[in-house]
C-alpha cells in the first residue's frame, strides 16, 4: 500500500469515528438553511426576483463547504504536529504532497456529501428550492472552492499550535468573510464600499459562482469570474502554504 493510500485510509477512519464532528460538519449548514428558510419563507429579493431561500441557500452552501475544508485540515495538521506524527512522517520517504493530497481527497468527499445533503433538503416542499438549469457547473465551482479553502486551512494549521488557536484564527477569518461576502445576506443590500471590500475575499467568488449555478442568479460570466477568482486565491494560498508549512513546532 502506498503512503498516500495509507494516509487517506487513516484519515477516512478518523473522520467516520469522530461522530460528534461528523454530525456537526453536516448539520451546521442545514441548521442555517432551516432558520433562514423558515424566516424568509415565501419572500423575494426585490432586485433579482429570486426567493430569499434561493439566494441564501447558495451562500450558506458555499460557506458550509469552505468552513469544513478550512477547519478539517487546520485541526488535523495542528494535532499531527502536536502528537509528533508529522515528524515521524517526515523521517519516512513520504512526501508532503501525499500528506496534503490525502486530506484533499477527504475534503472533496466531505464537500460532495455536504452539497448533496444540503441541496436535497433545500428541495423539500417545505423550502421549495428549484435548482437552475446550470446546476452541473456546481461540480467545477465547488472543486475549486474546496481547493482554495483547504490551502487556507493549511496556512492556519501551520501557524497554530493548539485547538483553541485554530478555532480562534479560523473563526476570525471565516465568520466576517461569511457576512461580508453575501453568504447570509444579499450583497445588494450592503453599502457600496462594503461590496468593494468583499472583492478581496475568496468566499465572494465562491458565492457568486454557486449562486448562478444553483439558483440562476446573474449570468454565466459570474461563474467564470468566480472560478478565475478562486484560481488566483488558490495559487496565492498554495505558495504561502508551501513556504510556511511546519513539520514540527520548531521547524
Amino acid at each position: 500500500m502506498s503512503a498516500y493510500a495509507a494516509l487517506t485510509g487513516a484519515g477516512y477512519r478518523a473522520q467516520v469515528r469522530d461522530k460528534t464532528t461528523l454530525f456537526f460538519t453536516f448539520a451546521f449548514p442545514l441548521l442555517f438553511l432551516v432558520v433562514f428558510g423558515l424566516i424568509f419563507r415565501g419572500q423575494e429579493v426585490e432586485e433579482s426576483g429570486l426567493t430569499y431561500l434561493s439566494y441564501t441557500a447558495a451562500g450558506v452552501l458555499s460557506w458550509g463547504v469552505a468552513n469544513a475544508a478550512v477547519f478539517g485540515i487546520a485541526f488535523t495538521l495542528m494535532q499531527w504536529r502536536t502528537d509528533d506524527i508529522l515528524r515521524l512522517i517526515r523521517m519516512s520517504p513520504t512526501p508532503l504532497s501525499a500528506v496534503i493530497g490525502s486530506r484533499y481527497v477527504i475534503a472533496l468527499a466531505v464537500g460532495t456529501v455536504q452539497s448533496l445533503l444540503f441541496v436535497g433538503v433545500a428541495m423539500l416542499p417545505l423550502f421549495g428550492l428549484e435548482p437552475a438549469s446550470g446546476w452541473p457547473l456546481l461540480i467545477p465551482v465547488l472543486l475549486l472552492g474546496v481547493t482554495t479553502f483547504l490551502l487556507l486551512g493549511v496556512i492556519i494549521g501551520s501557524f497554530t499550535d493548539t485547538p483553541e488557536s485554530v478555532a480562534a484564527v479560523a473563526n476570525f477569518l471565516m465568520l466576517p468573510m461569511a457576512f461580508l461576502s453575501g453568504s447570509f445576506f444579499p450583497l445588494d443590500s450592503m453599502p457600496s464600499w462594503l461590496q468593494k471590500v468583499s472583492l478581496v475575499m475568496p468566499l465572494r467568488y465562491l458565492n457568486d459562482a454557486v449562486s448562478h449555478a444553483l439558483a440562476g442568479r446573474g449570468d454565466l460570466t459570474d461563474v467564470w469570474v468566480g472560478c478565475a477568482g478562486l484560481g488566483v486565491f488558490a495559487l496565492v494560498f498554495g505558495a504561502v502554504a508551501v513556504r510556511t508549512f511546519r513539520w514540527t513546532r520548531s521547524s
